[in-house]
């Protein structure tokens, strides 16, 4: 089973697929209503999405639509920390929950032009862009891990997962990828 340093070296799968552990990040669960959503929208001057399963994205910062109230919010570890006080002070009046959930997940870039078929192999979803077109994003399993799949490009995808499903997730796509040839 390949473990997670692996990942972090650089292509863990042949060509046509890349898997590569992305930078560290700045992850917020976000819930609460549509004033919530506005507040959180103007603090951190980027739009939260208010369509099912979309994502926003300025610079290297992503609001990602998870249920009608609740938004997961992405940043570099640098960038966070700017915006972070506007955040709360917007809020702070509503009823809304705000959980830092940095350090419980990583992120994974699937690249290439196998990176939808080798997704296929484990997501019950279709991942045709048809059907999942780039900026869409949802829960959903990938073998047997939860993960959050987000559509960055023609050939792209990130997924958030637990960090403890990281190595589990990883050596799935491994043996995935034999069976692609």
């Amino acid at each position: 089973m390949r473990d997670l340093t692996q990942a972090r070296r650089g292509p863990l799968l042949k060509p046509g697929a890349l898997v590569k552990t992305l930078p560290p990040a700045t992850r917020f669960i976000l819930r609460g209503g549509p004033a919530v959503r506005a507040a959180a929208e103007q603090a951190l001057a980027l739009e939260v999405p208010a369509s099912p399963c979309r994502a926003a994205l300025d610079g290297e910062r992503a609001a990602l639509w998870l249920g009608p109230d609740e938004w997961l919010l992405l940043a570099s570890e640098g960038s966070a920390a700017s915006r972070a006080p506007a955040l709360s002070a917007a809020l702070q009046a509503l009823p809304h929950s705000l959980v830092d959930i940095s350090h419980r997940q990583i992120a994974l870039a699937v690249e290439g032009p196998a990176a939808e078929t080798l997704l296929a192999a484990g997501c019950p979803l279709d991942l045709d862009a048809r059907a999942f077109p780039i900026g869409m994003c949802t829960r959903t399993v990938l073998g047997k891990a939860e993960i959050v799949l987000w559509r960055t490009g023609t050939e792209a995808f990130r997924i958030e997962v637990w960090r403890s499903f990281a190595g589990y997730l990883c050596a799935f796509l491994a043996e995935a990828a034999h069976g692609i040839g």
